[in-house]
């Protein structure tokens, strides 16, 4: 059903006469007046009946009118849906409770005039393929993994380095600690059952591990923070590694203890990354406020593995 039709009758509707339909579309009453036809041909019934005072709808002229109404909806909501300026921004946090998702929760704030449509994308190869294909607009990441360069269409900024705290329970060798050196961890259990192979996330602790000689362990099922928090709170033998900016609620009684780690601290790198032709003007307003607003960038006493990108 051509949409130029369903528009010109909408339009005769409304003003109920062709010639003020013609002057509203900027078209002739004759076009107008063959569109009409032509619809009226297509669907096998009379829309109008000509009066002295103009064009009256028939009874199935009202039945048809609703429907071309949302017919018309229907396609500018199409239509905006790929148009970069009035579509939302969409963009890949990878989890709820990272830094991420403060960040955009700040940008959010700052310019709520902004739609945003906010997703969580595991790895770093599906986010890239969304971003190139259009599926999204930007992705927070550490790049690039060893062996994994971003192809060259894809352009990258670095955002935020975080720095790594040690998380134990109550009873821990290291809990009435405050602050610990990496020298200090050395030796202690570090459970991480979030750590997937093939991840940057787990490039990265590779990397931290053999740079210190820590003991990480990804053993077990991964039933998410809150399973991981219980154990921590309840096993004096093991802790783990949280990032500093990473929300999380633990009951009262959990004890938990937070510790700065230092000598050198560990920092995580997040970029955001977005393709050099998405012409999306929201996307510019993004990486201006994270210019402005997330500058956290730690160079002296830090550490990260070689291969992330500089800023």
């Amino acid at each position: 059903m051509d949409l130029d039709t369903v528009r010109t009758f909408v339009a005769a509707a409304d003003a109920g006469q062709f010639q003020e339909a013609a002057a509203e579309l900027a078209v002739t009453q004759q076009a107008v007046s063959k569109r009409i036809a032509v619809l009226e041909r297509g669907l096998g019934v009379r829309l109008f009946t000509r009066t002295p005072r103009g064009a009256e709808l028939t009874i199935d002229g009202q039945a048809f009118l609703p429907h071309a109404r949302e017919l018309l909806r229907v396609a500018e909501r199409a239509a905006a849906s790929v148009h970069t300026g009035r579509r939302p921004l969409r963009v890949d946090i990878i989890a709820s409770r990272g830094a991420a998702s403060g960040l955009m929760r700040g940008f959010h704030q700052a310019h709520p005039e902004i739609d945003l449509d906010v997703l969580m994308l595991f790895d770093i190869e599906t986010a890239v393929a969304a971003i190139r294909s259009g599926a999204i607009d930007a992705s927070f990441r550490a790049v690039a993994a060893p062996g994994r360069p971003l192809p060259e269409d894809i352009a990258s900024v670095r955002v935020l380095d975080e720095p790594l705290q040690l998380l134990t329970g109550p009873a821990h060798a290291l809990a009435s600690a405050r602050s610990v050196t990496v020298a200090q961890i050395v030796g202690h259990r570090i459970w991480m059952p979030g750590i997937v192979p093939g991840t940057e996330w787990a490039a990265y602790y590779d990397d931290l591990v053999a740079a210190f000689g820590l003991t990480i362990e990804a053993t077990g099922p991964n039933f998410g923070s809150d399973a991981l928090l219980d154990t921590v709170a309840d096993t004096p033998a093991l802790a783990t590694f949280m990032s500093e900016r990473t929300r999380l609620v633990w009951p009262a009684d959990h004890g938990l203890r937070r510790i700065p780690v230092t000598g050198p601290t560990p920092v995580y790198p997040h970029s955001l990354l977005w393709h050099r032709d998405n012409p999306h003007p929201a996307l510019a307003t993004l990486r201006a406020h994270l210019a402005a607003t997330a500058a956290g960038h730690h160079d002296a006493g830090t550490w990260m593995p070689d291969w992330v990108i500089p800023r």
